[in-house]
């Protein structure tokens, strides 16, 4: 049985907006778990991002959204294959699956014409793929929340 793909999926209403709200969750979720320096740095990138115009965290989700869903998709289709939860294959493989989303971030950040976004950016990637990598529950739970798993 083949397995529509990801953006077949979720890429368009109403799916696709369930899956934008859900991953504002998410991200609120983990920006709100940050503790230390390290996260009040996040904290304070994170409202720095938010204040820059109201509603960008839920344009830029949506915006990267397509692009997410094919860095997801190769993680996606292994797990239908094994017979696996795809959040369970996302946390198995928490490093390539982070560093898959990041390579997608880091080429829209390289694209940026914003020098805030792209200031604020250039600081936090540093530690991203640790903290990517921290967020991989949620982000298998949002996976296993919208996708098809047969």
């Amino acid at each position: 049985m083949t397995v529509p793909s990801l953006i077949e999926q979720l890429g368009s209403p109403p799916q696709r907006d369930a899956v934008v709200a859900d991953a504002l969750r998410v991200l609120e979720a983990e920006v709100a778990d940050k503790s230390g320096l390290g996260g009040i740095a996040i904290k304070t990138a994170f409202g720095i991002l938010k204040s820059v115009r109201p509603g960008i965290l839920s344009h830029l989700v949506d915006k990267l959204l397509d692009e997410f869903l094919k860095a997801v998709e190769p993680f996606y289709q292994r797990a239908i294959a094994a017979g696996k939860s795809p959040g369970a294959l996302v946390e198995a493989e928490k490093s390539q699956v982070a560093s898959a989303l990041l390579s997608v971030t880091d080429a829209r950040a390289a694209r940026a014409s914003g020098d805030t976004l792209k200031k604020t950016y250039e600081k936090l990637r540093p530690t991203a793929q640790k903290q990517v990598e921290a967020a991989t529950p949620r982000i298998a739970g949002l996976l296993d929340r919208h996708a098809k798993r047969a």
